[in-house]
């Protein structure tokens, strides 16, 4: 079959909820049409009706494929935590159909020539698109920045220091200016590096205290005799690492501005990152995007999980809602970092996110109110690819035939060690067995079918 014609569905993207059909032949859209009763009219416009294969929707949402911004696969170097074809399923399996991957691998993906190897092998394996981002600086020195002049924006779009921070500012302005004149975007892990270092003995004090207890939230120390020491440990650690990501963030938009480096902060978790990002958009629009991350949207402090950024207070959470809601984040992305259990159980930090990403963020914020399946489309799908300059992110003619189709009202339960139902090697979700509404059916990469479930 050369076409697939998707009939009986609820289309949305981020300017579109409606009933009706899509047609798509050679990787492409052909015809998006409204309506219940247009499918013989939009099967006379494929070139050659008899070769294309119809689906009925039954009624299930098709959506653009979701673009993450943002994703560990951890090949080369820790294919034990995921490889790039793990990461491939996983990442079908969510609904995702392209991705970028961060370079802190081993060796670090610090040139195009990696970067193209990598971008090489996860097309060979066929289920999604993964552009891998390079290093600013060669192997994470944290001063060498030459391999930047090299790039070109066509095969590396990205260039991020993620999981670290380049901590000497002249050589991020050095690494901006570079990537400005490649026109590739830089990605800014907002974090001071010794203001971190000094926050994880407060951060290990209270993990030991609540294991020595057993409990699984921090809150259920709550009017207990041990919660104070525990309190203290914990205020002291966001403090500082409060105090991480807002300095780093203010000095890395000051060096964006500088440099007119178009500059996407990663995984944005204080309020005051946010304000502050809202400010420089205000003043120099275009130059600045951002993510938040699913878990940051979800989860607060009460959850004992170590994450870079950490989780935040429910302040924080609100105010990443709002800033989702009033346009000054741009993007949804996983941070997916998959770990082994031995790894987590020794303080890695990070989440295995691509699986429960959708689910997640149609449970906090769709079925609660806060936005429609448009918007939330907008954020994982249309508002990354045009970060990315790419032409996908909406159900359009002429634009890659990437969709996935989802049933948004059902229920069900993480269990990442189910190994027929979880595709990441990293089972490390701080969502196990929680109850996510919005489920994946089936993920199409340019109208080849990639990963399904039962639509019934």
């Amino acid at each position: 079959m050369s076409g697939i014609l998707i009939r009986g569905a609820r289309l949305v993207d981020a300017r579109t909820d409606a009933r009706g059909s899509l047609l798509a032949e050679d990787g492409r859209i052909v015809a998006v049409l409204a309506g219940a009763d247009g499918e013989a009219s939009i099967l006379s416009l494929a070139r050659d009706p008899a070769s294309v294969e119809t689906v009925d929707a039954r009624g299930a949402v098709l959506m653009p494929s979701f673009i993450d911004l943002h994703a560990h696969f951890r090949d080369p170097g820790f294919t034990h935590k995921e490889d790039l074809e793990s990461g491939s399923r996983a990442a079908a399996a969510g609904g995702f159909g392209t991705l970028v991957l961060m370079a802190n691998t081993d060796p670090v993906c610090s040139d195009q020539a990696a970067a193209e190897r990598n971008r090489a092998r996860v097309a060979e394996i066929g289920l999604v698109d993964a552009f891998q981002a390079v290093s600013l600086t060669r192997d994470f020195d944290g001063r060498d920045t030459s391999a930047l002049a090299e790039l070109d924006p066509a095969v590396v779009p990205v260039a991020s220091e993620d999981g670290r921070e380049v901590a000497s500012a002249r050589v991020m302005l050095e690494a901006m200016e570079r990537c400005a004149q490649a026109g590739v975007l830089v990605s800014c892990h907002c974090e001071d590096p010794e203001l971190a270092l000094a926050a994880k003995p407060h951060r290990e004090a209270a993990l030991r205290a609540l294991a020595l207890r057993g409990d699984n939230r921090f809150g259920a120390l709550a009017g207990s005799a041990d919660f104070e020491p525990v309190r203290a440990s914990l205020d002291a650690a966001e403090r500082l690492l409060r105090l991480a990501e807002n300095t780093m963030t203010e000095r890395n938009l000051a060096l964006a501005a500088a440099a007119a480096c178009p500059t996407h902060i990663a995984h944005v978790s204080t309020r005051e990152a946010v304000e502050a990002i809202r400010r420089t958009r205000a003043r120099l629009p275009g130059l600045v995007s951002c993510e938040v991350t699913p878990h940051h949207l979800a989860l607060t402090s009460l959850v004992p999980a170590i994450v870079n950024p950490p989780l935040r207070s429910e302040d924080d959470r609100q105010a990443l809602i709002a800033g989702l809601l009033d346009g000054t984040i741009d993007a949804i992305a996983t941070d997916h970092a998959p770990h082994t259990a031995e790894d987590k159980a020794s303080g890695a930090p990070g989440f295995s996110g691509l699986e429960t990403a959708f689910a997640v963020c149609h449970s906090v914020l769709v079925k609660t109110g806060r936005m429609d399946l448009r918007r939330l489309s907008a954020l994982m799908s249309e508002n990354p690819a045009r970060i990315l300059g790419l032409a996908r992110g909406a159900l359009s003619p002429g634009l890659d035939a990437d969709f996935v189709l989802v049933d948004p009202d059902a229920e069900w339960t993480v269990e990442p060690m189910d190994g027929k139902r979880w595709l990441s090697r990293g089972r490390n979700t701080p969502f196990v067995g929680e109850r996510l509404t919005g489920l994946v059916l089936a993920t199409y990469k340019r109208g080849r079918l990639v990963h399904s479930r039962p639509l019934s």
